[in-house]
Formats: C-alpha cells, structure tokens, sequence
C-alpha cells in the first residue's frame, strides 16, 4: 500500500494543479478581448480591418481555424515516470505542437483553407472598439459583429448591430474535401504513445537533451524536438525541418537538406526533387526584457505568408504568437487543461482542438527568448523567403538584425553540420555574423514555467 502512496500523492498533485490552472484560465477567457476598428489586425501574413461584418467574419474564421492544442488530463502514462498530464509543465510543448500544426496546414490543405465546422463554435466572442481619438486609441465599444454562434446571452442589448451568423461564409467544397486531412491531422498530436507529434513521442525525444517528464522546457530546445519528430516519422512526406544554428540560417546547410536530387539514390523516382522545409529560428529579443527596438521587426515577419508563427511568451508562461494589432500580439493559450481526446473514434469530435477566444497581450510583455517559424514549399518558395525575411529583417532600428542568411554551410564558421544535435544548448544572444560563437548563452532565461 506504502509504494502506492508516491503515485496517489502525484495523482492529487495533478488535479488540483489541473482544477487551479482551469480556474485561472477561466477568468482570462472571461475578459473579452477588444479590437480597434481603424486598425488591420495581422494573422499569419493576413491583414483584417474589422470595419464590416464581412472582415469579421473573415478573421474569425481564419483564427478558429488554427489548430489550439493544450495542456491534457488522464492520458496514459509517460514512460518511466507517474505523469498522466502535461498540466504545469509542458505548456512550451503545447506552444511547439501548434507551431508544427500551423506548418503542417500550409504544407497539407488547400491555400486560404478554413474548417467548415467554425460556425458552430458558440464559447466566447469578442468586441470591435473604434478609438476616441488618434492619441488615444483605448477606443470606445461600438456594437460587436464578434457575437459567438447562437448566442442568445440575455445580457445583450437588443439594439445590437447583427450578429456574424448572419453573415457566414458560404462553405467551401474543397475545405469539406480536405476534413479527413485535417481530421489525420490532428491526430499525430494526440495524447497517445504511437501519436508522431502527441506529448509521449515529444517526451521521449527530449530525454536525449537531458529533459523528462515534469521538465520545463525552452523555445530552442522544443525546436530541436520538433526537428527530431518530422525527422524519424513516415507520417509526413517531403517535409524536413532546418533549425537555425548561432542565429544564422545556412543556405546550403536547407539545399543540401531538401534537395533530393543530390541523394536521387535514397528516394524513389515518384518523390519530388525538393522537400518542402519549416524553418525554426530561436533568438533573443533583449536581455531579460524584450527590446523594444525589435518590436516593429517581429510585426514585419508576422505580416509574412511564409512565417507561421511564434513560440515564446511572457515570463513564466509560453504563448503561441499568430499576430498582432497596434501594440499588441495576439496569441493562442496553452494553458486550458482539457480531457484526452480518443481518437480511435470515427470522427472524433475536433471542437476541443480549435479555440474560438482570441486574445492579446502587450509587447513589452513577451519573454525575448523564442522561437520564430517560417515554411517553404519548394525551392522557389525558399529563395522568395530568404529575400521577404532579410528585408522584413532590415526594418529594425538596431545595427544588428534579430538573425541573418548567409551563404555555405555551418562547418564553413567552425560549426558542425545541420544534422547534428545541438538541443543542449540555449539559444544564443544577437550578435553580427564576424561574432558568432562568442555568443554567451544563459539557460535560465530559455525555459519557461508555469506557476
């Protein structure tokens, strides 16, 4: 009975962290997000201005549709510990999956793809405010087009402009089409052992850069993880992911990557001659706190079609960044502490995985450490991405950009190659290409945990 004692105690542990945490992110959901009229709110390299019940809807479609994966409860245990959740702990892990789904989605589903289900998602709405004045832009609320599907909430005036139900968007057939995509999708992130992508495999890789079960983990290293999962899984096809070394990403280092016609011997005659690549930058935006000259910068990339999004956060709590508007950056929150999902289901339902809450936060609150993602379907696209991103680069006020390309390969700087593993260490300061490797490397300020 006494060696049950540890195993019941952890269970305790776990659900009252997961009723406390649900707690916690219940009074943020309960705030409702506000969005200025007059201003084009970016997602993912799309601009909405949210004057019209049409742009609305538009955007909120286009944010339901984003796969929000979160912390999860009563699934079974990780290898070699008492864990059944991720709850607390793996929230950067959550942060990383989303990253790799948004990457997956551009790699799978028909361009401008939006899920034909997001009409029914009723939880929460938002509010569109047009501001009193240039100098300040707090705004006044206006009537709200963000009202949630059926929403019949008696708190609402009666005198409200029409509710976006009226106005939904005629269904696509391709999008319908592609459901059993997106559908397969999601389920490479389940919360079960075989899952590619599920919190079991990610674990698992990340024992070997010293990292277990109940860790808290960092922007750079969960980007190693994730280059380890695409690397070892047949689920995704003509799909590899580059991890950008010192802050630098070698040109050569991705051609000799995704170009197959250099190994035609490995591939069969059928498989494209260039593998389509995510590309995962960590950097450091500042010391302890962001520098506000990199601001304009991050804005630059997230207005980028080939940027897929953001993983970092504020102190203590990693975030998934998908845009912005003035000020501020609009994320999608981890930390919902949701049941298992079983997939093995027929079409098990797939609410659970998109979030219908968008919400914001400062700037000057994000943590500088993170991780910056972009994807290139072909070699074209990777050229056409090296020169947005270099010039999006160019828009800081700082001497030195956030990272650079250059041309080679790492060994050509002393580094060692691509394929090898560097998931020990931390991501590295800014510096000029003529310092690299006399980064100096602080490993606190790469993990992020949850209290």
């Amino acid at each position: 009975m006494q060696e049950e004692a540890p195993d019941e105690i952890d269970k305790l542990k776990a659900k009252l962290m997961s009723a406390w945490n649900n707690v916690k992110y219940g009074w943020t959901v309960k705030t409702k997000t506000s969005f200025n009229k007059l201003s084009p709110v970016t997602v993912l390299g799309q601009s909405y201005l949210l004057n019209s019940e049409d742009e609305v809807e538009r955007f909120r479609l286009a944010f339901v549709s984003r796969v929000w994966l979160t912390y999860r409860r009563e699934f079974p245990q990780l290898e070699g510990s008492t864990w059944t959740t991720d709850c607390g702990w793996g929230c950067m892990l959550r942060s990383g999956q989303m990253l790799l789904a948004q990457g997956l989605l551009v790699h799978l589903m028909p361009r401008d793809w939006a899920w034909p289900d997001a009409q029914q998602l009723t939880d929460v709405d938002f509010e569109v405010f047009r501001p009193r004045s240039p100098a300040r832009a707090g705004g006044v609320p206006i009537p709200s087009f963000g009202s949630p599907r059926g929403s019949n909430s008696p708190e609402k005036s009666t005198n409200q402009a029409p509710k976006c139900s009226q106005r939904k968007r005629p269904e696509s057939v391709k999008d319908r089409r592609a459901e059993p995509i997106h559908q397969r999708l999601v389920t490479w992130f389940g919360d079960q052992p075989p899952a590619a992508f599920g919190i079991h495999q990610l674990v698992e890789i990340g024992k070997s850069s010293g990292k277990k079960a109940g860790d808290w983990y960092g922007p750079s290293i969960v980007a190693h993880i994730l280059r380890k999962a695409v690397a070892k899984t047949p689920v995704v096809q003509n799909l590899a992911v580059y991890v950008a070394q010192d802050c630098t990403v070698y040109k050569e280092d991705v051609v000799r990557l995704c170009d197959q016609s250099l190994n035609r011997t490995l591939v069969d005659e059928f498989s494209p001659l260039w593998k389509s690549v995510i590309i995962l930058v960590p950097v450091r935006l500042g010391g302890e706190t962001l520098n506000p000259s990199y601001i304009d910068c991050v804005k630059s990339l997230l207005k980028l079609d080939c940027c897929i999004g953001i993983i970092g956060g504020k102190p203590k709590h990693s975030l998934y960044f998908i845009g912005f508007q003035d000020e501020q950056l609009l994320y999608l929150d981890p930390h919902y502490c949701q049941p298992v999902v079983d997939m093995t289901q027929t079409d098990f339902p797939l609410d659970s995985f998109h979030c219908s809450a968008p919400k914001k936060m400062p700037f000057n609150r994000m943590d500088p450490s993170c991780t910056i993602g972009f994807y290139a379907k072909n070699k074209k696209d990777f050229e056409s991405l090296c020169s947005a991103v270099s010039t999006a680069l160019s828009s800081s006020n700082e001497k030195y950009p956030i990272f650079t390309f250059v041309e080679g390969q790492g060994h050509d700087y002393g580094l060692e190659s691509h394929s090898s593993s560097h998931t020990h260490n931390p991501v590295a300061h800014i510096l000029p290409r003529g310092k690299l490797g006399q980064c100096n490397n602080r490993r606190s300020s790469d993990e992020f945990v949850f209290l």
